[in-house]
């Protein structure tokens, strides 16, 4: 094999859909919703001190700042907006769904919290998988 054809298969291995490539872009987008939620956290202490006495004020603002941790790396990820809001929606969403259960007392707090999170996986999922193609799959 010439130089040539390396070179080509190379570009064209790089270039194919994968489902590792799928999976770190996901990986990806945690980090940076961890981040989102680290550096404003302290913003929200801040400007609002008894946020955390408030459990769905605390989530919606927990699920803004990872929406804008997200969305500032998809962003630089080279996403568009549809793809972002998708994505945006999944955070609020994987609360939105439990809240009459939180309001109904069958959802303690820390329940809703924890709940909310492990929801946020699947949403994330399906939104990726409605644009795989910008995910690399």
């Amino acid at each position: 094999m010439n130089h040539t054809e390396t070179a080509h298969r190379t570009e064209a291995t790089a270039q194919r859909p994968s489902l590792l490539r799928f999976a770190l872009h996901g990986l990806e987008m945690v980090i940076a919703m961890i981040v989102g939620m680290v550096v404003l956290d302290p913003v929200w202490a801040f400007a609002w001190p008894g946020l955390h006495e408030n459990t769905v004020a605390q989530a919606l603002v927990m699920a803004t700042d990872m929406s804008i941790g997200m969305a500032v790396w998809m962003r630089v990820r080279g996403h568009g907006l549809p793809a972002i809001a998708e994505m945006s929606a999944a955070m609020y969403l994987s609360f939105l769904v439990l809240l009459p259960f939180l309001w109904a007392g069958v959802l303690s707090g820390m329940a809703f919290m924890t709940a909310g999170h492990v929801l946020m996986v699947p949403a994330m999922l399906i939104a990726m998988l409605r644009r795989r193609h910008e995910y690399g799959w």
